[in-house]
Parts: structure tokens; C-alpha cells; sequence
């Protein structure tokens, strides 16, 4: 019996998955051979394509993770929050296919590049802006369900409030390894002088890799705990 995989779905594409995906315009958004400058290009555009699309998806999850917790379901911001933390795993390690691409390649490929920098990405500031959303969410937690960020390190895991802190936490280191390995590379084939030197690019790097989105968590684990 022969099977009709002939396409139902609205739009352009031959098949219904080329409509959904609607991979005729993402095969599309990369410079074609006429108009690149340097062949690794492409290289540079799938990497920070991907990277746009998985924070995307990471903000969407803070934002309803946020709604969650408004409402007082933890646990479900919990399950939301680990997977935005995935997809910031998954963009870390990315990254290092930009290792094949040398500081004279990227030279080369600087004037397609025009005045543009990774401080522009929309995905960024839509994951800022979320992850602040997320912090007053669960400080109105904390003043409504009574115990202090200080008290959450010797918390019963069990009880959701303190997993959704262990959960923002992760979160928080995953962003600032991200933030870390990018100096690395923007060092290493950008050719960008070290922080500290006079206009370096580096330097605003450098500096929010010790940015912490939720920093009353992270200096609850300095206080000693005490039993009463």
C-alpha cells in the first residue's frame, strides 16, 4: 500500500516538514557564495544563528517560568528554568567551533561584519530582561511564603522554594560560563586585546562575566549557618 506524503499544510516548501520547519527561508537567512567575503563566513552566521534561536527559546521558558511562580507552581518553574539552562549548555558549547576560525580569517571577514557586536543580540537582552523578571518573582515569594533568601542554603530540598533557588543558581553560573568561554574566544580569534588595555572590546566582557543575575542567592551560600 503506497503511502501520499504528498503536503497539506499552508506555505512554500515540497513537503509538509519544509513548511512547518519553513526551512526554504532559514536555508536562506546565511550570505550566499556571491556575497561573502570569506568562505567561513557561513561558519560565523550558522554559530550565532543557532545561538539567536536557542536564547530565543531560553527566554520564552523564563518568561513562563516567571508566570509560574507568580502563580505559585515551583515546581513547573523549576522544570522551565533547567531546560532554559540547557539551551545556554548547548550555545556554550558552540563556541567552540568558532576555534577553527583564525584571527586572520576573522580580519578578513570583518568588513561583511560592518560595526556589529555580540552586545546587539536581541536574545541577550530578552534573556536580561526575563531573568529579572524571574528575581522579583521569587523575592515576592520569598516576603509571601516567609523564609529569607539567607535561610534557603540549609533548606529541605524537597520543599520547592529552595529547589527553585538551586535551579536559578544553576542558571546564573551557566550564563556566566557562556559569558566566559565568549571573552576566551573573542581573545583567541578576534584578536581583541586582553581586558584592561585602553578600548579593548574585552573589556566590557571581562566585566559581566562576574555579573549575577540573582546575587542575594549566591551570597546566602557565604553566610554560616546557624541552628536554632
Amino acid at each position: 500500500m503506497k503511502h501520499d506524503h504528498s503536503p497539506v499544510l499552508p506555505g512554500a516548501g515540497a513537503t509538509d516538514y519544509a513548511r512547518y520547519m519553513r526551512t526554504d527561508v532559514l536555508l536562506d537567512l546565511q550570505r550566499s557564495s556571491d556575497e561573502v567575503v570569506h568562505r567561513d563566513e557561513l561558519l560565523f552566521q550558522v554559530v550565532h544563528q543557532s545561538t539567536e534561536l536557542w536564547l530565543k527559546l531560553a527566554a520564552a521558558e523564563l518568561a513562563e517560568a516567571t508566570a509560574r511562580v507568580d502563580a505559585g507552581q515551583l515546581l513547573a518553574a523549576e522544570a522551565l528554568l533547567v531546560r532554559a539552562t540547557l539551551a545556554v549548555r548547548l550555545i556554550t558549547d558552540e563556541l567552540e567551533m568558532l576555534r577553527f576560525l583564525s584571527p586572520v580569517d576573522f580580519q578578513a571577514m570583518q568588513p561583511a561584519l560592518g560595526n556589529g557586536s555580540g552586545a546587539e543580540s536581541p536574545g541577550w537582552r530578552a534573556v536580561h530582561g526575563a531573568s529579572r523578571q524571574l528575581g522579583r518573582a521569587f523575592n515576592k515569594q520569598l516576603v509571601t511564603r516567609g523564609p529569607r533568601a539567607a535561610d534557603l542554603r540549609a533548606a529541605d530540598l524537597s520543599d520547592p522554594l529552595p529547589r527553585l533557588a538551586e535551579a536559578m543558581v544553576e542558571w546564573d553560573e551557566r550564563v556566566s560560563v557562556w559569558r566566559v568561554r565568549h571573552y576566551q574566544v573573542a581573545l583567541r580569534v578576534g584578536g581583541h586585546p586582553p581586558a584592561g588595555s585602553p578600548g579593548s572590546p574585552a573589556n566590557m566582557l571581562a566585566k559581566l562575566a562576574g555579573h549575577r543575575f540573582f546575587p542575594e542567592l549566591w551570597q546566602a551560600r557565604l553566610r554560616p549557618t546557624t541552628n536554632e
